[in-house]
């Protein structure tokens, strides 16, 4: 499963690693920890194409599609030429 949107492009990043006791008392850092965007395998179907595309996407990326429809979502990411 790729670890990066198709549509809004979001990655992991790495997070800081500090707890609030470490802070007060100036201990070493306790280390960097990856987060990971939460991505869903989802079948996307564009009416306009009559075709399905099986994507890895963001849940944000869902969301857009609900709002501006999958034919102009899929072609501003470039899935669709």
């Amino acid at each position: 499963m790729a670890k990066v949107c198709a549509i809004t492009k979001k990655g992991s990043i790495m997070g800081g690693g500090y707890s609030n006791a470490t802070r007060a008392t100036k201990f070493n850092p306790t280390g960097k920890t990856r987060k990971y965007p939460n991505l869903q395998k989802k079948k996307v179907y564009v009416p306009e194409l009559k075709k399905t595309f099986n994507l890895t996407i963001s849940t944000k990326a869902i969301k857009t599609i609900q709002k501006n429809g999958a034919y102009a979502t899929l072609k501003k990411a470039g899935i669709i030429k």
